[in-house]
């Protein structure tokens, strides 16, 4: 089943923490890893404007990877959220119809 969530992310202090961190994101690698937990295609990213948080609004379809790959036990995540990550936290997300 899908289910719409949003993961909060912020970036370790250091020159480049984003860039490298969203190379990885966008790399065969990371795509890899996005892809078994939720829908890239639908994802939407947000950047914090001090470039040290970054927000994803995802839909997933493996919660239980989704817990696993934002709290950075993901076996092919792992090593560039422990180089880039000080910490992510997880929403689910229900529409509010107005």
């Amino acid at each position: 089943m899908e289910k719409e969530m949003l993961a909060i992310a912020k970036l370790k202090k250091f020159d480049g923490a984003l860039e490298k961190f969203m190379g990885w994101m966008q790399s065969e690698e990371g795509m890899s890893v996005r892809k078994s937990v939720a829908y890239p295609e639908k994802t939407i990213p947000g950047i914090g404007p001090d470039k040290g948080h970054i927000m994803f609004k995802v839909s997933v379809h493996n919660e239980a990877g989704m817990k696993e790959f934002a709290a950075g036990n993901n076996k092919l995540g792992k090593k560039i959220f422990e180089e880039c990550v000080e910490e992510v936290s997880l929403w689910e997300l229900s529409q509010i119809k107005i």
